[in-house]
């Protein structure tokens, strides 16, 4: 009997000294950030982009992810620091500055015949490096690209980015010129960066406007 006592007690000595740890890990599981019903596509592709970027089993193809040297990007001068609150950040500002199809469609058609001929077109955005929403300039060669729609690190999470970034620059988070500089120098490590889950479930759908690239 005294030897089922003892046993008895080591397993509740055991079970009180592992608890404090349980409890713990029950916390940190409940303060993890959810995606709530409504962004749950964008947490999906923060995911699905975040594993890749960080899993060694799944490296980036990065010359075919990354824009080529001829388009370093370029900017908007009229779009600075001092003026994003009448520009890029007044309702509705990237979307009267995109370019119209008419001006965008050809030069989309002649590089999709340099680059990807034979390739259909909707597999491919014609994409602004630094956004309309984050100043760059709208119709300027240096800025404009073609970047898949499939597969890793695609138009689609760039978008994400972009609109993240915009709500942090026009919340007065992160500088303008420091968000041109991470997403012309490598978007994929802006991402990372910025692209969070917790930034992304924080500030995507909570506004009307999506602008985006």
């Amino acid at each position: 009997m005294r030897a089922i006592l003892g046993g008895m007690a080591i397993v509740a000595a055991v079970g009180i000294a592992h608890r404090p740890v349980d409890d713990r890990a029950r916390a940190a599981a409940a303060a993890a950030p959810t995606c709530s019903q409504g962004s749950q596509y964008f947490c999906t592709a923060v995911a699905g982009l975040s594993k890749a970027l960080q899993d060694p089993t799944l490296p980036l193809n990065r010359r075919r992810v990354l824009p080529p040297p001829e388009t370093p990007g370029a900017i908007d001068p009229s779009v600075t620091q001092a003026t994003i609150n009448a520009t890029i950040c007044r309702r509705g500002y990237a979307q009267a500055a995109r370019p119209p199809y008419a001006s965008t469609s050809l030069l989309k058609r002649r590089l999709m015949d340099e680059q990807h001929p034979g390739e259909s077109m909707a597999d491919y955005e014609l994409d602004h490096l630094i956004p309309i929403s984050l100043g760059g300039a709208p119709l300027d060669r240096r800025n404009l690209w073609l970047q898949s729609r499939n597969g890793q690190a695609n138009a689609a999470d760039k978008n994400v980015l972009a609109y993240v970034l915009w709500r942090l620059v026009c919340r007065h988070e992160v500088p303008l010129q420091i968000a041109q500089r991470a997403i012309r120098q490598d978007w994929t490590k802006a991402y990372q960066t910025y692209a969070t889950p917790e930034n992304v479930q924080k500030y995507h759908f909570r506004h009307a406007e999506r602008d985006g690239g």
